[in-house]
Parts: structure tokens; C-alpha cells; sequence
């Protein structure tokens, strides 16, 4: 018999939910065969068999887990031969699981990483403990809940009902940590889970790095005409975060140090490929896709890459490997009116590019005057690995391949 423990997805999440079984109870199943689905506050994943064997679940869908429990058994040839007792193990811990649960809230554990589900009720619904706690805050209505159409209801399915957002707090959580003797919680806002994440990453990006920012005006009148062009031959969209991400990934080589991931002591480890994470928000959070070596590929399977990314943030279904190994990253501010905007520096990066939407500016041209299209570059880097004119350098080239489109492209495929 061979323990099913939960693998460790990424390093932001202690607890994620069990949001589906792939496999029957009872089914044999082969080493590799995905057998369940595991929701993290970004991602959904899903896990595999580490060996041959028949199934058998401990956990139900919709409940939540941690890194290390064990969620499942596979039992071998040698345990088949005492089905009833495996079944009684199976059963046992089934029961533990959701007893769990209340001791935990009672003895106040914040990690409640083994909330149980809420049973399915005749629609076969499944609603998590942290779904049903908002659901029932706010008298929401099961129909309601049901006409979303999911197998299983989460806290941000809920949210979602309600526009994701709460009214605002009368005091500012700042100050006190917790709400008020007697205050109202239909006054606070409760952020979501995976605005939550990001919160905890920014912190500690503004704690642990030193940066430092520097801009730059980019005229990208050639390159968003030659983008137009591009995609109707290639019959993707291609637009100027595309263009930024293949000249980004061209400067490696020249610029080793703002690929490279900090290391301990004055050293940084160098990026074998350019792997540039791309920010994605349509309204159900901030995900950061990775586009995997960027300098070698060609301009129509980045532009393939960001396309499938934003399809995939409107469901939510994004995969922790899509997720994780960028070497530098480009956050995108193209709402109209933004001049410039400062981008953190993730932990494990040295830098971070920032891109506004283009503008019109009216320039000299020769004895007149013409009207041409400008975008704000900025990076915002870790000042102990990287100085003002090493960034200045660094935009300078990037401004170069983008304002000589044709040349960036024959060099770069």
C-alpha cells in the first residue's frame, strides 16, 4: 500500500482544495495517471499516481488539504486480499477528516488546512466550508449558488456573486488587525484568496529588495504598424506586449544579470533561456504567465503563448508550471491615461519592466511637425545587483530593437 500525499505546488500556499477526483474509488490506475485536481490560490494542477494501483480516496472534493497529507491510498496486489479492512481504513479516515475540521476552528488554527467539505446536497453540489461560511454571512440564496453551474462551489465562486467585493470597513484594518467589538461584518472587505497571495508577495518584495526605477520614452510608431501587419499573416494577435517580450528576450546574452535569480552571498545564478513572465488580469485576479525562452523562438508562438494565457485567465484554469521559472517580468498597465507605472521586483528576480499603452505626441519633423505613437518603458530593478547605467543601457537597447522593428525581427526570427 503506497501513501497519495499531497505534493508542495508552490511556495505561497499552505493549503489548497481537492477540487476534483480524476479517478473512481476503487479504480486501478497506473503510475502517472492523474488522478486528482488541486486548486492553489493561482493554479490548478493536476497531481499523478507515484505508482500502479487500485485507488482509494480519503478526502472528499471540495475540502481543502495541505502539503504532506495524505488524500489517498494505492493499494497493491498484497493488499487486495483484505478488501473490507482497506475499506474500513478508507472509511476511518473519511470520518477523521471531517472531524477534524470543527477541533481545529475551536482551538483557533488559521491554516484550517483540512476544512472539510459541506456535504452535496440533492443537486450534488459541493460547497466548501470557506464558501459556505459567506454564503450564509450574507443570505445568499442556494439557487442562486446552484445556477453557477460548478460541480464544486469555493469562496471565490461566492465572491463572484457578490462582485467580489464587500462593503468597506469603518475603521481601517491597519490599525487594530481585527474588527471592532460589536462592529458589523458586512462592513469589511475580505480580500480574496488570491489577491491575498499577492499581497503576502508584495510585502515581501518591498521588505527584502532595494529598488531602484528608471523610464524611458519609446516611439513604437514602426513597431504597432509592423505588429497590424503581422497579424493578419499570421492570424494571431500580435501587439506591442508581444514585440516588448521577443526584444526583452533577445538582451540575455548582453544583460546576463537581469535574467539572473539573486543567490546567497554576492552572487546571482545566470538564466540558461529567457523565460519572461507576462502579467494577465481579466478580473479574476493578477496571474503571471511564463513565456519559456523568449529570445529563440519565434514572434508567432510568443504571441500564440499570450493568447492561450488570456483565455486561460478567464476560467481560472492556469497550471502552477505555466506559473513559476520566469527570469524577469513584464507587468502591462495599457489603460489609457497611465504615463509610467513602478513594477515590483519579485523575489528570485533582479528586475522588472513595466509598459504603458501608446500615446499620441506631437514631435518636430524636419521644417514641421508630425504626430507619432509613444509607450513608457520602465524597470524597476534590485539595486545590489544592478546600477542606473547598467538599466539605462539595458532600456536603451530594448528601445533600439523596438524602434527598428524590421532589424529586431531579421536578427531574431
Amino acid at each position: 500500500m503506497t501513501d497519495f500525499r499531497v505534493p508542495k505546488l508552490n511556495n505561497n500556499d499552505t493549503s489548497y482544495v481537492l477540487v476534483e477526483w480524476l479517478a473512481e474509488d476503487g479504480q486501478a490506475v497506473r503510475d502517472g495517471d492523474p488522478i486528482a485536481l488541486l486548486e492553489t490560490s493561482k493554479a490548478t494542477e493536476e497531481v499523478e499516481a507515484p505508482t500502479d494501483g487500485v485507488l482509494r480516496r480519503l478526502l472528499a472534493e471540495g475540502a481543502e488539504c495541505e502539503p504532506g497529507q495524505v488524500i489517498a491510498r494505492l493499494l497493491g496486489s498484497a493488499d487486495e486480499a483484505a478488501p473490507e479492512a482497506a475499506q474500513e481504513t478508507v472509511q476511518e479516515a473519511g470520518r477523521e477528516a471531517v472531524q477534524e475540521a470543527p477541533q481545529e476552528a475551536a482551538h483557533g488554527n488559521p491554516g484550517g488546512a483540512r476544512t472539510a467539505a459541506t456535504p452535496g446536497d440533492a443537486s450534488g453540489v459541493i460547497v466548501t466550508a470557506p464558501a459556505r461560511e459567506l454564503i450564509e454571512e450574507h443570505g445568499i440564496p442556494m439557487e442562486r449558488v446552484h445556477a453557477l453551474g460548478r460541480k464544486v462551489i469555493r469562496r471565490t465562486d461566492v465572491e463572484e456573486l457578490l462582485g467580489g467585493q464587500e462593503p468597506s470597513p469603518a475603521v481601517s484594518p491597519a490599525v487594530t488587525g481585527d474588527a471592532p467589538a460589536g462592529d458589523d461584518d458586512a462592513q469589511w472587505i475580505t480580500l480574496s484568496r488570491a489577491q491575498q497571495r499577492t499581497a503576502e508577495v508584495v510585502e515581501r518584495s518591498l521588505r527584502e529588495i532595494p529598488a531602484a526605477f528608471t523610464a524611458m520614452n519609446v516611439d513604437v510608431t514602426e513597431v504597432l504598424s509592423l505588429a497590424r501587419d503581422l497579424t493578419r499573416r499570421l492570424r494571431t494577435l500580435v501587439g506591442l506586449p508581444e514585440m516588448v517580450v521577443k526584444a526583452a528576450g533577445g538582451l540575455l546574452d548582453r544583460f546576463p544579470m537581469f535574467f539572473a535569480a539573486p543567490g546567497p552571498g554576492p552572487r546571482a545564478r545566470r538564466a540558461a533561456t529567457a523565460d519572461v513572465g507576462v502579467t494577465v488580469d481579466v478580473g479574476r485576479g493578477l496571474f503571471i504567465p511564463v513565456v519559456r525562452d523568449a529570445g529563440n523562438r519565434p514572434l508567432a508562438e510568443i504571441a500564440a503563448d499570450l493568447v492561450g494565457f488570456r483565455k486561460t485567465a478567464l476560467t481560472g484554469s492556469f497550471r502552477e508550471r505555466d506559473l513559476q521559472g520566469g527570469a524577469i517580468t513584464l507587468t502591462l498597465h495599457t489603460n489609457d491615461g497611465i504615463v509610467f507605472a513602478v513594477p515590483i521586483v519579485f523575489p528570485g528576480q533582479t528586475c522588472a519592466l513595466s509598459l504603458t499603452a501608446p500615446r499620441p505626441e506631437v514631435v518636430q519633423d524636419g521644417s514641421g511637425f508630425a504626430v507619432r505613437r509613444f509607450a513608457t518603458v520602465g524597470l524597476a530593478y534590485d539595486h545590489r545587483f544592478i546600477n542606473g547605467r547598467d538599466a539605462a543601457e539595458f532600456l536603451g537597447e530594448l528601445r533600439t530593437a523596438l524602434e527598428s522593428p524590421a532589424r529586431f525581427l531579421s536578427e531574431n526570427g
